[in-house]
């Protein structure tokens, strides 16, 4: 069951130290937060301090507190290269996490450790599982192996089932929904300013289009560059083909479970503004709103619209939004989402 949900990065690490130290390890975790990265470091983090040789320091349960990152679990752990350490992550074609991945973690965990201490599953993305997926896994999720830890990494946990939900303790890493990125911040500005400047034409909604395309592009180059600099491919060039070919998919995976976390964070942006509108509308004052510093690009799209308008914006940017969760061309639903906007 849920013990606890915890959203600040320092109380989870010290909640997982007192854990540690009294011996009460809990069997799966939900990791939360809006960057995948730090929560794949934060998995690792954990695994290598349960199964370090050499910690700095012990607890009064006998468990290690701390991992000296110089032992060979530590540095295989590192380097994902650990025999008892099981990475998962969305692979098909619609970026889903299967029941077969979820079926064969559970292979995989439920036979003999290699040398590890604690065996360690990390499913990147768990929100991409189907349902087929998760209620294959429910049961090792309750009950795992002995000598197992599941890890259930997420940036959007509303969307697993509160049967995955109820069975992990959650901990929240790194600053909430609140805090926005200068990139998303930039593209709000912009998006008002090409709203407010071309009063309900089509015009605006194409340019505000090619620029959103432009910046989408350049953030899936960014993250393919920087996470083929970190790949195993770049570290192991010999190693075997069937191994290289799995960890291309892993990359390929990887790469386009964090594009579309980025990507939702500009769309998420764009909803925010949205609010904004339909709040001054309404009459809100600009310090109530969650971009006051567009105040002024707001209001003059606000005094062309009537609330119902500026209400249905929402609705409808909230269906563009759910839409991208599925097997649908990008360019295609952001097009209609935006003509949909009453701006």
């Amino acid at each position: 069951m849920v013990d606890g949900i915890l959203d600040n990065s320092s109380a989870a690490r010290e909640l997982l130290q007192r854990s540690l130290d009294r011996g009460r390890l809990g069997h799966a975790y939900l990791f939360t937060g809006d960057d995948l990265e730090l929560l794949e470091r934060e998995a690792v983090s954990l695994a290598r301090t349960v199964n370090c040789q050499e910690p700095p320091r012990r607890g009064a349960s006998g468990l290690a507190l701390e991992y000296c990152g110089r032992c060979s679990p530590c540095r295989r752990i590192a380097s994902r290269q650990h025999p008892d350490m099981f990475w998962i992550r969305p692979e098909s074609k619609m970026r889903q996490i299967q029941a077969d991945q979820t079926r064969a973690l559970t292979q995989a965990l439920s036979l003999k450790a290699h040398e590890a201490a604690h065996k360690i599953g990390i499913l990147v993305a768990a929100e991409r599982m189907n349902s087929s997926a998760a209620n294959a896994f429910l049961k090792t999720l309750e009950e795992p192996p002995a000598g197992s830890i599941l890890i259930l990494l997420s940036t959007e946990p509303d969307r697993l089932l509160e049967t995955v939900l109820s069975r992990c303790l959650r901990l929240g890493f790194g600053g909430g929904n609140n805090a926005f990125s200068e990139v998303v911040l930039q593209w709000v500005e912009f998006f008002s300013t090409a709203a407010a400047s071309s009063p309900g034409g089509f015009l605006s909604r194409y340019r505000i289009l090619a620029r959103l395309a432009n910046t989408l592009a350049t953030t899936r180059e960014g993250l393919q560059k920087s996470m083929e600099e970190h790949s195993p491919l770049v570290r192991y060039p010999d190693a075997e083909p069937a191994q290289r070919e799995r960890w291309e998919m892993e990359l390929n995976a990887a790469v386009e479970s964090e594009y579309r976390r980025k990507r939702g964070e500009l769309l998420s942006g764009i909803h925010w503004w949205l609010r904004d509108l339909w709040l001054v509308v309404q009459g809100t004052p600009p310090e109530l709103l969650r971009f006051p510093e567009y105040h002024s690009s707001t209001q003059r799209v606000a005094e062309r619209l009537q609330p119902a308008a500026a209400g249905q914006n929402l609705d409808a940017w909230e269906s563009t939004q759910q839409i991208l969760h599925t097997n649908v061309q990008e360019a295609l639903a952001l097009e209609v989402g935006l003509l949909k906007l009453k701006l």
